[in-house]
């Protein structure tokens, strides 16, 4: 089944996984096959809900409840959440837009819902500013890149995560700021927003969405362990944000296939190129003509390095298709970084005199499935020396032990030169 996967705190775009469970399974059995699937991180866990008609219609929060209850035609998505929230207020976000379709006067326009909820845990919340802020983070890998063009950028991660600033009018990666600036920039971050308006139209609700009460900045917070708001899209959002991530959820989809994915071995970079060039017989559909005998006869074909360029690509067969199955292949493939050494591959004696090692400078990682997926890319600055992860308008950076994963889809060498 495919299950969109939507982060708590904003620190990424939404991302769908196709996994394959056992057909008597639970939702522990799903939780534990999608939290693989998308890298979950040690401090995290995954909060499973059925979408029905742009709400959160139940949330699927008992290990053992059998997947048999959730349908084909169900939406079901995957919230990246911490584990330690008992004594945080969950935040429950749905989104209304302003339908005029039907009426030329405004006042005769019905607001609808659409787009998928968002969920979020705050750590008491009090006023509207405070929602107001996190929603605003929760949003913002939405945003548009024209409008980082020109705007210093605050991707902020609540619950003890990492909070960073980019500032995109710089086009440097040096403006990174460190988790020991977390408090101070969620603190300028607050006092700013209490000396403005919110940035959105945000109502509080009940259970069932039927009494809305605006919040403005000084609006009074109820504790509460769960906090259900609404957020009327204007022109303005949709100038800012691009709401097409949380449109078109996928369907479940169980197909008749019941064996449990497992996760398969890994191999090495080399073991894969072993493979590529390994002599392989023809088969009968392709029989060899010989011009001696005036046959055709069964054949082999093999495949040679004869040189090797200063840039070298590996593109990693990462999909498998047979007549009833198309699969993504989560193989881990572990490659070197550095001293990546090709000679005994090269055939041509002229190339000897040149260096056949190489160094990684960049992966094109892939997210997901056959059905829907999402790219993002290591690369690594030589001027700094440093590695960085790309993930659409976000830039964080990385070590080198964390850019070695299953999500590897191309790999980028350049020649090191002797």
């Amino acid at each position: 089944m495919t299950i969109t996967v939507l982060y708590g705190d904003g620190s990424g775009l939404p991302m769908p996984h196709t996994v394959t469970i056992l057909k008597h399974g639970c939702c522990k059995d799903l939780s534990q096959a999608l939290g693989t699937a998308c890298c979950l991180k040690s401090d995290e866990c995954l909060l499973l809900a059925e979408v029905y008609e742009h709400r959160i219609y139940r949330y699927l929060e008992i290990p053992l409840d059998p997947l048999s209850s959730i349908k084909d035609d169900e939406y079901i998505v995957a919230y990246r959440i911490p584990k330690k929230r008992a004594e945080l207020t969950r935040l429950e976000i749905c989104h209304r837009y302003l339908d005029n379709s039907m009426s030329d006067n405004m006042k005769d326009c019905e607001r609808k819902l659409f787009l998928t909820p968002l969920v979020s845990y705050l750590e008491d919340p009090q006023t509207g500013a405070d929602i107001d802020l996190a929603v605003s983070r929760i949003l913002s890998p939405l945003r548009r890149k024209t409008y980082f063009s020109s705007t210093k950028v605050h991707i902020g991660k609540e619950n003890g995560c990492v909070s960073e600033t980019i500032d995109k009018s710089t086009n440097s990666c040096s403006d990174l700021s460190g988790p020991g600036n977390q408090s101070t920039d969620n603190n300028t971050e607050l006092e700013e927003m209490s000396n403005r308006e919110l940035s959105f139209q945000l109502y509080i609700t009940d259970d069932r969405g039927l009494n809305c009460r605006p919040i403005v900045k000084d609006s009074l917070i109820k504790p509460a362990k769960l906090v259900k708001v609404i957020l009327d899209w204007t022109d303005e959002e949709h100038g800012l944000y691009d709401a097409s991530y949380l449109k078109d959820l996928p369907e479940v989809h169980k197909t008749g296939i019941t064996a449990k994915k497992t996760r398969q071995e890994a191999v090495s970079l080399f073991s894969c190129l072993d493979a590529f060039l390994k002599e392989e017989p023809l088969g009968l559909d392709d029989m060899w003509y010989c011009p001696r005998c005036k046959e055709h006869r069964q054949a082999t074909k093999k495949l040679d390095l004869w040189r090797l360029p200063d840039i070298l690509v590996f593109h990693l067969k990462r999909f498998s298709y047979s007549r009833y199955l198309k699969n993504k292949l989560d193989t881990f493939v572990n490659f070197p970084i550095y001293n990546l050494d090709l000679s005994k591959y090269v055939k041509s004696k002229d190339a000897s005199t040149r260096s056949h090692v190489y160094e990684l400078y960049a992966i094109s990682n892939h997210y997901g499935g056959l059905g829907g997926g999402h790219y993002s890319a290591y690369a690594k600055l030589i001027d700094d020396d440093r590695w960085y992860h790309f993930n659409d308008a976000h830039v964080s950076p990385v070590t080198e032990a964390e850019i070695r994963t299953s999500a590897a889809y191309v790999l980028f060498y350049k020649r090191v030169k002797s």
